[in-house]
């Protein structure tokens, strides 16, 4: 095998000159062989050449303009033809007016001015004075009513419902719970019934579907006889009138209508003699219609005592009387059955007087 030439260095003249870049100068040439093509290099010119101020008018573009501004729409013509249609005109937009202070309050602001003036003289430290306050009382706020309830907060129960009551509250208000109670199961035995969710039932079998088909048929061929039936006798020609006919029909309904102004007429004769009782009808309804307003707002103001206005999806429902039952009444508060009813008359007490949303029950599972 021969001998592997050994590799020369690369810091000698001949690695140098191979390993020159010829970019740059490739660069130029290409540059300059386009300026050639182009005309000359735009380097060396002048701004001068290059640049100029165009200081005519653009005519063509305010033309165009002027003429699209000219042009007129074919329905914008017709309107221009007609002499009695009006030119509508452009909408004035209106500039919007500064809010000035009353005279009142004007003079009321220079008053205090000047007293501040006065106090800074007199004083070296600044007071804070608002400028706003309204001494004399020309412009006073308004305040938007707040809707009280007329429930009060904490109601008072019935001396039958204490824990050592009378025997005649005692009874008196076990007489209004047991009322209570049994408005509810009345209403619930007399009101209507639900809708059932399932009809009970069985389905109809196969010889019975032939029978309803049979049943069918014979129904459609009874409506087929009774419209032929009624072709048959419209095919039968009308009587044709003559001129007595027609005469005597035109005679009998000027009679007709005679009778029905005379009728009319005695009526109204009839009603023009009994005006003063016509009078006094009208009177006695506006009187009824009085008295059936003054009950409804009654009865408003009743309900709106008793119950909340309706707030939400479901209605208030009033908690039942907490009266103790007879066996129950020892007379001692150390004897008395403990119950945790307080959280709950708060909340009611809050649905009630309409501060919070009634909600529906919710049974523990």
């Amino acid at each position: 095998m021969g001998k592997k030439k050994a590799k020369s260095s690369r810091k000698g003249k001949k690695e140098w000159r191979s390993n020159i870049s010829t970019a740059d100068l490739d660069d130029f040439f290409s540059e300059a062989t386009k300026d050639a093509q182009s005309g000359g290099s735009l380097s060396g010119l002048p701004a001068k050449s290059l640049f100029f101020l165009d200081s005519s008018p653009d005519l063509s573009v305010k033309r165009k303009i002027e003429k699209q501004r000219a042009k007129v729409l074919h329905c914008e013509s017709l309107l221009q033809r007609n002499e009695f249609v009006q030119v509508i005109p452009a909408p004035k937009r209106k500039k919007p007016k500064m809010m000035l202070p009353s005279a009142a309050k004007r003079n009321s602001l220079v008053q205090m001015a000047e007293a501040t003036v006065a106090k800074s003289d007199g004083n070296s430290t600044s007071m804070l004075v608002d400028l706003w306050e309204d001494k004399d009382g020309s412009d006073t706020k308004v305040h938007k009513k707040t809707s009280v309830s007329s429930i009060p907060a904490v109601e008072i129960e019935p001396p039958g419902c204490s824990f050592n009551p009378s025997f005649e509250s005692h009874q008196d208000s076990l007489a209004l719970a047991v009322a209570a109670e049994m408005q509810k199961i009345y209403q619930r035995e007399l009101g209507p019934e639900p809708v059932p969710k399932t009809v009970p039932g069985s389905g109809i079998d196969e010889e019975e579907m032939f029978f309803l088909d049979v049943d069918d048929g014979e129904d459609e061929d009874q409506e087929t006889h009774a419209v032929n039936g009624v072709e048959q006798q419209r095919s039968v020609k009308a009587k044709r009138l003559t001129r007595a006919d027609i005469n005597r029909r035109a005679r009998r309904k000027e009679q007709l209508k005679a009778e029905l102004e005379a009728k009319e007429q005695e009526r109204v004769l009839k009603e023009i003699d009994c005006l003063p009782d016509i009078i006094k009808k009208i009177e006695k309804e506006d009187q009824e219609k009085q008295r059936r307003h003054i009950r409804r707002v009654v009865a408003k103001q009743e309900k709106a005592k008793s119950g909340p206005p309706r707030l939400g999806k479901y209605k208030f429902e009033p908690a039942p009387v907490q009266v103790l039952l007879s066996e129950e009444v020892t007379g001692s508060l150390r004897q008395l059955k403990a119950c945790s009813t307080l959280a709950k008359d708060r909340f009611k007490s809050l649905e009630k007087r309409g501060l919070v949303v009634p909600q529906a029950k919710h049974r523990r599972r």
